[in-house]
């Protein structure tokens, strides 16, 4: 359903002539819901929950890279920055490694914090915050936040 999805939006944007993100977004968009009203199979309604829960999934993220880009622009702007920073170790509910990876790689991308490493046995993520008032919302904040939605991605 992906491919044909993908097939359609690349039919859109040649049929338009206008070689845009923004136009490959619409024609992607518009082959959706040609699909999602064409289709009624199992797979269909699976890929429509995916695509869906995919766009939740980008929209939460550039949300948090905002909120952190902010809140490291007045850490670094204040007179005299009380931060603290930690190491923080997360237990890891994810067990593929393209889902350890993508966790990791979204950690890193939202600003003050840093992935550091990975157990061996893939259990724990330990992550570098540069300010860090609790732990365990610290913690709790990725588990809710970018893990659970990795998770559901996954499903």
């Amino acid at each position: 359903m992906f491919l044909l999805n993908l097939l359609l939006a690349i039919v859109w944007v040649a049929l338009t002539g206008l070689y845009e993100a923004g136009n490959f977004a619409m024609g992607f968009i518009l082959a959706f819901l040609v699909l999602r009203l064409t289709q009624h199979s199992a797979a269909a309604v699976r890929y429509g929950v995916r695509v869906r829960l995919l766009i939740f999934f980008i929209g939460y993220f550039l949300r948090e890279l905002v909120v952190s880009s902010l809140r490291v622009v007045v850490l670094v702007l204040s007179r005299r920055p009380a931060m603290q920073p930690a190491i923080i170790a997360i237990p890891l509910d994810v067990k593929s490694d393209a889902a350890i990876t993508l966790l990791g790689n979204l950690i890193t991308l939202t600003p003050g914090t840093l992935t550091l490493d990975v157990s061996t046995d893939h259990s724990t993520m330990y992550v570098h915050a540069i300010d860090v008032r609790d732990v365990e919302a610290f913690r709790a904040g990725i588990k809710n936040g970018f893990e659970r939605r990795i998770l559901e991605l996954s499903i």
